[in-house]
């Protein structure tokens, strides 16, 4: 695309998303809790209450806007803007179009006139060499003063005065400008503008591809600005999530409520162990680990309400985590699934090789759409037990065996379609082997040097728990480079109240 001659690559830096951190619960001791690093430039500082005014609030609703941005753009290779196109029946695209050519039919009378009325005509040239110039790179001078040339305004008016505008020949240069200017894949789009004769319906679709161009242009920009942000993305999201602390102090609310509530099951969890061992010292305190509590924070978001608002340091990531989350149900549903059938049926497909796959293969397409409000799951677990049952039956059919009975495949369908019950044994145990699978991630050094040993029952879904596991990890470890300042400021006051409240680390416990 023509438009800069400086397009950056960033071969050397590996995607920020996937950077892992590691530490040992030893290096983040009471002590560097209690400390004060005041000196410490990228440390959070903390602010006094005040009353926020809305143009504080707007400034923060800018600031956040701008950090979702910039994240977005540096995590998701993906990210791009694309061109909105309204719905014809819509409201809101039949309005649109009742005013366009409102407008479009009253410049082509102006037009018709005699003589002609060129004035709104001109007020569109002048849009459109607006357009033109904010196309152009830095140092592009010669084409710069070409378009101020030929589109100067005072000069049509001048013409128009005397009937005398060649508004061809300036539609035709605006043409041919724009196919200097546009991306390979608008060359159609200038070739069916150079074929149309019509001048109001050539004005007409060069402003429609004008459009196309900006969302060319501003993904162009997203492009290049991209190695740029991964290399600085973690320091430019703490200093804009500071300045909005700063000018909303209530900013770190429920991301607080989100970390008490760890240390408050991890208390419990304490005190039930010290009442079920006989001897124990209830009398001392409990000594939590900052990096457990992180972690376990974090493993709540894997089966968290997103009904409800999530912690304002995760905001950037929330659709990416609640997409992990409804794959995780799914994956868990499947090894619910290949764990009761093997259970009832094991002996009688112990020699079919790959069933597991085939019972995923099966239950796979069923499940899909599983988090729709509209999705019936108990439905959808008995059709899943009757084509088990059905596959079955086949596989011993075609080895000369006798197919399962109808109370054995009763029971089958019955256990599956029991999976969706609260509590329900099966779904339990599952779930609990993928915590424990999860958590073992947040306690690796690096997740892209190994995978922790998936547990059993959950072979049938190894390679897509560690894709989502890696996909996870990096979301969690990213998330604490940017934020660990400010988790450290939090876990230090939550934990150590009476400390002497300064700022926060610098870093925070990682893994």
């Amino acid at each position: 695309m023509p438009l800069s001659d400086d397009q950056n690559s960033d071969s050397d830096s590996s995607r920020l998303s996937e950077s892992t951190a590691s530490s040992s619960d030893s290096e983040y001791s009471r002590q560097s809790f209690n400390s004060d690093s005041s000196s410490k430039p990228s440390s959070p500082a903390s602010s006094p209450p005040k009353v926020i005014t809305f143009d504080e609030l707007m400034a923060a609703a800018r600031n956040l806007t701008d950090l979702s941005l910039a994240h977005e753009i540096a995590v998701n290779a993906n990210f791009c803007i694309k061109h909105e196109c309204l719905p014809q029946n819509s409201l809101a695209g039949t309005v649109k179009q009742i005013v366009h050519k409102a407008f479009w039919d009253h410049l082509e009378s102006e037009l018709n006139e005699d003589p002609p009325e060129y004035e709104h005509a001109i007020k569109l040239f002048e849009e459109i060499k607006e357009i033109l110039l904010s196309f152009l790179t830095p140092g592009a001078n010669r084409i710069q003063n070409q378009i101020c040339e030929v589109l100067d305004t005072d000069l049509i008016r001048q013409q128009a005065e005397h009937n005398a505008v060649d508004i061809h020949g300036l539609a035709n240069y605006i043409i041919n400008t724009m196919g200097k200017l546009c991306a390979p894949i608008r060359d159609n789009d200038i070739k069916q503008l150079k074929a149309t004769d019509n001048i109001v319906e050539l004005l007409r679709q060069i402003f429609r591809v004008l459009d196309l161009m900006k969302v060319d242009m501003a993904n162009y920009t997203i492009q290049n600005l991209r190695p740029y942000l991964q290399r600085n993305l973690v320091d430019y999201e703490r200093t804009k999530f500071q300045e909005i602390l700063e000018e909303t102090p209530s900013a770190l609310d429920l991301t607080t409520e989100w970390i008490k509530e760890s240390i408050e099951d991890e208390l419990s969890s304490i005190s039930a162990e010290s009442s079920s061992s006989p001897g124990a010292d209830s009398t001392s305190k409990p000594i939590i680990s900052p990096t457990l509590v992180l972690n376990n924070s974090y493993l709540k978001l894997l089966q968290w309400d997103y009904r409800k608002t999530i912690p304002e340091t995760l905001i950037t990531d929330e659709v990416r985590l609640q997409e992990l989350r409804e794959k995780l149900n799914q994956l868990k549903i499947i090894a619910c699934v290949c764990l009761i059938t093997n259970n009832m049926v094991g002996a009688a497909i112990v020699d079919v090789p790959d069933f597991a796959d085939q019972l995923k293969r099966i239950s796979v397409p069923l499940l899909e759409g599983m988090n729709k409000k509209t999705f019936d799951l108990k439905e959808a677990l008995n059709a899943i037990g009757v084509q088990i049952c059905s596959k079955v039956n086949r596989s011993l059919t075609e080895r000369g065996l006798p197919a399962l009975s109808e109370e054995m495949q009763s029971n089958l369908v019955g256990q599956i379609a029991h999976i969706v019950e609260e509590n329900n044994p099966v779904s339990c145990l599952i779930d609990k082997r993928i915590q424990f699978f999860m958590r073992s991630l947040l306690a690796l050094p690096s997740v892209q040097k190994c995978m922790p040993t998936v547990p059993g029952g959950l072979s049938v879904i190894q390679t897509e728990m560690e894709l989502v596991g890696s996909q996870y990890a990096s979301i969690v470890n990213f998330n604490k480079k940017v934020y660990g300042p400010f988790y450290a400021n939090i876990l230090r006051k939550l934990l150590f109240p009476e400390a002497p409240v300064g700022k926060a680390e610098t870093e925070t416990p990682t893994n």
